[in-house]
């Protein structure tokens, strides 16, 4: 009975840790938010030609969120590692399907879709991820129907998370289907290879 109760315990600590990553890439999302009421992104210069300050954002507030989200993405690869090393453990216990059940109950997918994809170019994160023409997409990483704004809420959501996982799910013809996206430079334009629109845009 002993061993049964260890893998209970494994199991609920790997869906802690990523309960943890989820408030993670929630935070990071609500900073991504503030550079983008300010218009800039991780990168866009605080001054203007002349080395002043600019006067067009809140160089404070942009500079802040800026050095909390890279602590918050070395703290999202740690916790990343901590997830694999724990679905490693369950995997090896043999235990690694009522783990996977319970997260398809409590990760159902819910809400409206929020973008549509009207391309996807070959050979792109995007493609390489599985991502279709036409594909409804429900969830990008943390941002959902219940808190979508617009479209740059999926850029920011790319641009803060280069080279690492997000995990996306579409409706594909009725059926729901997740998919894994690693946003990274490519040969093409961006970091995923594709062009979403608002589903109000799509041509019916």
């Amino acid at each position: 009975m002993q061993p049964e109760h260890n893998m209970q315990v494994s199991r609920d600590s790997v869906l802690k840790i990523m309960d943890e990553k989820d408030k993670i890439e929630k935070e990071i999302e609500a900073l991504m938010g503030v550079l983008a009421s300010n218009s800039v992104g991780m990168h866009d210069p605080l001054v203007d030609q002349e080395g002043y300050p600019r006067q067009d954002i809140d160089v404070y507030q942009v500079r802040h969120a800026r050095h909390r989200i890279v602590c918050l993405q070395n703290d999202h690869k740690a916790i990343m590692k901590e997830i694999e090393k724990g679905l490693y453990t369950l995997h090896s216990s043999g235990n690694q399907g009522e783990f996977d059940e319970a997260m398809e109950e409590d990760s159902s997918p819910s809400g409206d879709p929020i973008a549509v994809v009207n391309k996807v170019t070959p050979g792109s994160p995007a493609s390489l991820a599985g991502l279709e023409v036409h594909d409804k997409i429900i969830e990008f990483g943390s941002v959902n129907a219940s808190n979508f704004q617009s479209l740059l809420n999926i850029s920011f959501v790319a641009e803060s998370s280069i080279d690492r996982s997000v995990a996306v799910v579409v409706l594909r013809d009725k059926n729901i289907v997740r998919l894994s996206i690693i946003p990274k430079p490519w040969m093409g334009p961006g970091l995923l290879g594709c062009n979403i629109v608002l589903p109000e845009n799509v041509d019916r």
